[in-house]
C-alpha cells in the first residue's frame, strides 16, 4: 500500500473502513500533515464506490481496516500537529450526485483557527469521554471525535447503531459529550420506555443536528438530560452556521439558534439562506466550478455560501428553517414550506415522525401530502392542520408508514416518498 504517512500535501486519500479509535488517530495524521482523507461510507455499493472514487481520484483507498490499525500504531506517541487540512467529507446525495467539500491545504494560522473554534464553542477538554453515536464517516461526529481527541480527551466508539449497546456504554463508560441525530433520540427514549433510562449524570454536552427535531422529542430530551447540556446546531457537509442551547430553545420553540461565532447569517428576499464564514471555514465543490459558483456570492462582509436552504430570522437574529428549496411544495401558486406544515403535526399525539411533501395534481400544480410514522389517527392529523395551518398548507393526503427514508445522517429523503405511498383515490 502506498505510504500514506509520506504524501505531498494536498493529496487526497479515500478511508472506506469502519470507524474506530485507531480511525481517528489516521485522520488526525493524515490532516497534520497536508493530506486530505476523503471519509467514505464502507456500505456503498461497488457502484456508488466507483462513481464517487472517478470523480475524486485519489491518491490511495483503504478499505481494509487492519490498514488503519498499523497506521494508527506507527503515529502513536508522535506529538499533535496542527491540522493543515480538513476532511473532504461528500455531501449527502438527497438532491443529486454527491459532492466533495475541498478546502485545499490550510496555513498554519487557519488550521489553529479552526480548532480553536470548534474549542471554545463546545469546550471540549482532557477529561472528556466522547460516546461516538453516528458512524465517523459523516462529518459531525468525526469532528466531535477529532476535537475530543485533539484537547487530550478519550473516545468510546461502540459500533454500528443499537439501542442496547448504546445503552450499555453510558452506564459503563459515563461519557460526558455526544453528538446525535433526532432519529437516534425517538429511538433511545423508546428503548428507555421499555428497559429504563440510564443514569445521564455524566453528560455535560448533548448535540444534535442532521435533521427537524420533532416537538415531542425535543421536550423529551430537555426533560431527560441535566439542565444545560443540550445543544442544537444547524449546518450542513458544506459548513457550520448556528448553535442553540435548548434552553433558549425553550423561549423560542423552532429555532435552530443564532449564528455562530465568526459567522454572520442573512436570508434573501426568495428565503435563502446565506452564511458568511472565516477564511478557514470556505469551501469549494472538488472540481465542480460551476456548482461552486451556484453556492457563493459576494457581500458586504465578505463571500457567502449557501446550500439551498430556506428560512427567516426574528428581530433578535435567531433562526428559523423552512426547508430546502428542493423540498417547496407549490400548490395553487401558494409556496408551502414542509417544516412549517410539520411543526405543527408533530405536536400530534402518536406520530413519532412526519414529512410533508409534495405529489403532481392537475388543477393544483401540487397538492400538499404527508408520511408519518406512529399509532395517530389521521382524522386527528387532519384536525391539526385545520386549527393550525391555512387551507393552502393542508395535507390533502395522509400515509401511516412503518419508517420514513432517511440519509445515513438522519435528513427525510423527501423526493422518495411520492413512490412509497399510494395516491388517495381523487
Amino acid at each position: 500500500m502506498t505510504d500514506l504517512l509520506d504524501l505531498p500535501q494536498g493529496s487526497v486519500v479515500a478511508l472506506q473502513v469502519p470507524g474506530s479509535t485507531a480511525y481517528v488517530e489516521v485522520v488526525l495524521a493524515l490532516l497534520g500533515r497536508g493530506v486530505v482523507p476523503a471519509p467514505l461510507d464502507p456500505r456503498l455499493t461497488a457502484a456508488e464506490t466507483a462513481g464517487i472514487l472517478e470523480d475524486l481520484e485519489p491518491v490511495a483507498h483503504v478499505t481494509d481496516p487492519a490498514d488503519v490499525d498499523d497506521l494508527a500504531e506507527r503515529v502513536a506517541g508522535e506529538p499533535r500537529r496542527t491540522p493543515l487540512a480538513r476532511p473532504m467529507h461528500m455531501t449527502s446525495g438527497t438532491t443529486g450526485r454527491p459532492k466533495g467539500v475541498w478546502s485545499g491545504v490550510l496555513t498554519e494560522e487557519q488550521g489553529r483557527a479552526l480548532v480553536e473554534e470548534e474549542r471554545d464553542l463546545w469546550g471540549f477538554r482532557s477529561d472528556d469521554v466522547n460516546l461516538v453515536v453516528s458512524p465517523l464517516h459523516h462529518s459531525a461526529p468525526l469532528r466531535f471525535a477529532m476535537g475530543t481527541v485533539l484537547a487530550g480527551g478519550r473516545l468510546v466508539v461502540p459500533g454500528p447503531f443499537d439501542v442496547a449497546r448504546l445503552t450499555h456504554a453510558i452506564e459503563s463508560e459515563h461519557p460526558t459529550t455526544a453528538f446525535v441525530v433526532p432519529t437516534h433520540l425517538a429511538r433511545l427514549f423508546a428503548h428507555w420506555d421499555e428497559v429504563g433510562t440510564p443514569d445521564l449524570s455524566s453528560f455535560r454536552l448533548l448535540a444534535h443536528a442532521g435533521a427537524a427535531c420533532p416537538q415531542p422529542v425535543k421536550e423529551r430530551l430537555l426533560e431527560t438530560f441535566p439542565p444545560g447540556t443540550t445543544w442544537e446546531f444547524y449546518g450542513s457537509t458544506e459548513g457550520q452556521l448556528t448553535a442553540c442551547p435548548g434552553e433558549e430553545w425553550r423561549e423560542r420553540p423552532g429555532t435552530v439558534g443564532r449564528a455562530r461565532p465568526g459567522r454572520s447569517i442573512t436570508v434573501a428576499e426568495d428565503r435563502t439562506i446565506w452564511c458568511v464564514v472565516p477564511e478557514h471555514a470556505r469551501f469549494t465543490y472538488y472540481r465542480e466550478p460551476a456548482k461552486t459558483a451556484e453556492a457563493w456570492r459576494e457581500t458586504p462582509d465578505g463571500p457567502a455560501f449557501t446550500v439551498g436552504d430556506h428560512g427567516r430570522i426574528d428581530d433578535d437574529g435567531y433562526l428559523y428553517l423552512d426547508g430546502r428549496r428542493e423540498d417547496l411544495v407549490i400548490s395553487g401558486g401558494v409556496n408551502v414550506y414542509p417544516a412549517e406544515v410539520e411543526d405543527v403535526l408533530s405536536a400530534v399525539p402518536g406520530v413519532l415522525q412526519v414529512a410533508v411533501f409534495g405529489r403532481e395534481d392537475p388543477d393544483w400544480g401540487q397538492r400538499v401530502c404527508a408520511a408519518y410514522v406512529g399509532e395517530a389517527d389521521p382524522a386527528d392529523l387532519a384536525a391539526r392542520a385545520r386549527e393550525r395551518l391555512s387551507p393552502a398548507k393542508r395535507p390533502k393526503e395522509y400515509h401511516r408508514l412503518d419508517d420514513l427514508p432517511h440519509t445515513p445522517t438522519g435528513k427525510v429523503q423527501r423526493l422518495l416518498l411520492p413512490d412509497l405511498v399510494e395516491p388517495d383515490p381523487a
